[in-house]
């Protein structure tokens, strides 16, 4: 970890701000002693779903070594998510926490205050819908484990990526202008395929450094972590995934569309140290 990133994260008080926006934190009992993976599933309105992440995580889990931990975080959902997700983590045999936002903050906010109560050595979020299988993860912890990288980012869009079930013609004309917009705007993330993919794995410990200085709450918040990790000399790889769209998705184009402007703006603002320099920290590998 570098000493920047150290100090800011312990002088930044983030931790305590974020951990006290959940008033109501369920855990059942079936902790370790040593944790080696800790999953994140942000949800809001997903009591439909819920019960099918957590008992796909809990099976994967049960096979990783060190075992593991579920992190549930319920962005303010007003239907009964986070009350299945509890009825369904008092069955699993890991270990499952349900963080309860008071109210609905965005996907970034979700992802920061479970990636912060995390304990894992490894720390991974995935979107709700099981749009990818757990067992991919394997191949970023071993990009990460290998010392090739510290951040491993799951990419639908390598060659030897696999879509099982492609988007609607329309989500992916959103996806392109977005690509194109970014790319155009932040040219230091060209050598990054997919930023967007609800799939990504971490170093655990590196994770809730980035995540404690992030600030976006939002559909930008992947990209802001890209640029921390840029900003403080961490490489990323891509690998390729399985992957099948969920057209039941919380994502709305057409009513992000000025929070990602806005937030685009202030990214090129905030970071425009690392945009302007050459050189490139990040790195992509395909599997």
């Amino acid at each position: 970890m570098s000493h920047m990133l150290r100090k800011r994260f312990t002088e930044s008080g983030l931790w305590g701000r974020v951990n006290r926006r959940n008033k109501r934190i369920f855990m059942n009992t079936k902790t370790t002693e040593t944790i080696g993976l800790s999953i994140v599933i942000p949800t809001f309105q997903e009591a439909r779903k819920v019960g099918g992440d957590i008992a796909a995580a809990s099976e994967f889990l049960t096979r990783f070594p060190d075992g593991g931990e579920i992190l549930i975080a319920d962005d303010g959902s007003r239907d009964q998510t986070a009350d299945v997700a509890e009825q369904c983590a008092a069955r699993s045999p890991v270990s499952v926490r349900v963080l309860r936002l008071e109210r609905n903050r965005g996907k970034g906010c979700a992802v920061r205050t479970g990636i912060l109560e995390s304990r894992g050595r490894y720390v991974m979020f995935a979107d709700s819908g099981c749009c990818v299988p757990y067992q991919e993860a394997m191949t970023g912890i071993e990009l990460i484990q290998s010392g090739r990288c510290q951040i491993a980012h799951g990419s639908r869009k390598m060659s030897v990526s696999h879509i099982h079930r492609p988007q609607s013609w329309y989500r992916r004309l959103c996806s392109r202008l977005f690509h194109w917009l970014l790319i155009h705007d932040l040219k230091r993330l060209a050598n990054l395929t997919d930023t967007q993919c609800g799939f990504k794995v971490y170093d655990g410990q590196i994770a809730r450094c980035l995540y404690a200085v992030s600030t976006i709450d939002g559909f930008m918040f992947d990209v802001e972590i890209i640029l921390l990790a840029m900003k403080y000399g961490y490489r990323i790889c891509e690998f390729p995934v399985d992957w099948s769209w969920d057209p039941d998705s919380r994502l709305k184009p057409s009513h992000e569309a000025i929070k990602v402007l806005r937030d685009l703006i202030w990214l090129k603002h905030q970071y425009g140290d690392v945009l302007s320099t050459q050189r490139n920290q990040s790195k992509s590998a395909a599997q």
